[in-house]
């Protein structure tokens, strides 16, 4: 079917990145974000949330023509990552044990949101509605579609979704996606089962400006009270990322920025260089995944499907990559109803996405162990990985998301 009417709920970067490939294959997009898009300026701050971009994550950006839009000076290439457990030996990756020239990017989430808006305002098949909500979904099948057999038994028929907005306002389409979070309204619109639990940990993340010229290692140390982590950002700017307890992460968060820089030397990992603090902000880890990710002509995208332990840094590119199956399968599939369609996405992405949680998942539990064998076990194979060769190089390109 060409030129598709597709409602996308949520406009961050999921949301965005999937409205403008869909675009360019000249379908026509309504786009909805109940929060205001704040374009930030050069010069500003560092923001807070930060993601790191796959190869294949950049890929994807580029397909959709934005990735020379990011400001060089919001952008940080890294060439490695380092990990270990203090008295292990450094599990180590490098780029140049794969050829490449970069293990990937970290760059400010609002960074990638503002480039493809900034794209999306340009096309007139996007049609925006900005600061309201999806307040009523529907779902019927379209008789009006003379070609097709309709049948309301048949979960292939062609349905048409209706949704309304806080301002009473209607948009009828084809299909639509939704990509408004982990605590999607959608997905609890149309009530779709999800398995969830809390970790019991917060995540502290910590802006500070360092005396030293950009960095191009991003490491984590692991500890029994969780994980704490560096990553760089653009000149001389980098981000400490600090697990712990609910209660730990309230009280760092109640320091001031001198307070909280003193406890840093105290008690983080050692960092080679002088720094300052300049903004902070918790939040509490919670892992999701919906057991359905479509219903009819609806279907959960990114976060709103799944949200995972952001230890690997994986989530953003778990989320480009529904996007980048979803979008092949609508455009090279275009003989199959939408059901279908959104069948053979639920059977790419859901197992996909699953073993990358569950692996997160025993990594995150096996980490946080105090078991005096798993420690040795946790020890001895940080120092066999690191000496495995082939196998520690396709991991990497796994991770990369290139072959």
């Amino acid at each position: 079917m060409a030129n598709r009417e597709i409602i996308i709920v949520g406009g961050g970067m999921v949301g965005a990145l999937s409205a403008l490939l869909l675009a360019k294959h000249g379908d026509t997009l309504h786009l909805i974000e109940k929060s205001p898009v704040l374009m930030p300026e050069q010069g500003e701050p560092f923001d807070l949330r930060v993601s790191a971009f796959s190869a294949q994550s950049k890929h994807l950006l580029e397909q959709a023509g934005v990735w020379d839009d990011i400001p060089l000076d919001r952008l940080c290439a890294y060439q490695g990552l380092e990990t270990w457990e203090k008295g292990s030996q450094k599990l180590a990756f490098s780029s140049d044990d794969i050829g490449a020239e970069q293990l990937g990017y970290i760059a400010e989430n609002r960074w990638i949101q503002t480039v493809l808006w900034q794209r999306l305002k340009q096309l007139a098949n996007v049609h925006f509605y900005e600061q309201t909500e999806v307040v009523n979904i529907t779902q019927h099948v379209d008789t009006e579609n003379k070609n097709q057999h309709v049948d309301a038994e048949n979960k292939n028929s062609q349905r048409i979704v209706t949704v309304t907005l806080a301002d009473q306002q209607t948009i009828r389409a084809d299909l639509l996606l939704a990509c408004d979070g982990g605590n999607s309204g959608v997905r609890k619109h149309l009530q779709l089962p999800v398995t969830s639990w809390d970790y019991r940990q917060h995540c502290l993340l910590i802006n500070i400006t360092t005396d030293c010229a950009q960095q191009s290692v991003t490491w984590q140390e692991f500890r029994e009270t969780g994980p704490c982590a560096f990553l760089p950002l653009a000149g001389n700017n980098a981000s400490l990322v600090w697990y712990h307890s609910p209660q730990k992460i309230k009280l760092l968060q109640s320091l001031n920025n001198q307070q909280l820089k003193q406890t840093i030397l105290a008690e983080f990992p050692k960092l080679e260089f002088d720094f300052e603090v300049h903004n902070k902000g918790g939040f509490p880890l919670t892992r999701r995944h919906a057991k359905k990710y479509y219903q009819g002509s609806v279907v959960l995208v990114g976060d709103a499907a799944h949200t995972i332990n952001p230890l690997a840094g994986q989530g953003v590119n778990l989320g480009f990559k529904d996007v980048q199956c979803l979008v092949e399968l609508l455009t090279q599939c275009s003989d199959l109803s939408i059901p279908e369609i959104l069948k053979r996405y639920q059977c790419q992405r859901r197992p996909a996405n699953l073993l990358m949680q569950t692996g997160m998942d025993v990594f995150y539990k096996v980490s946080k162990s105090d078991d005096p064998l798993i420690r040795i076990i946790r020890k001895s194979f940080l120092g066999v990985a690191q000496q495995s060769g082939q196998i520690k190089n396709r991991v990497m390109r796994y991770a990369m998301g290139i072959n």
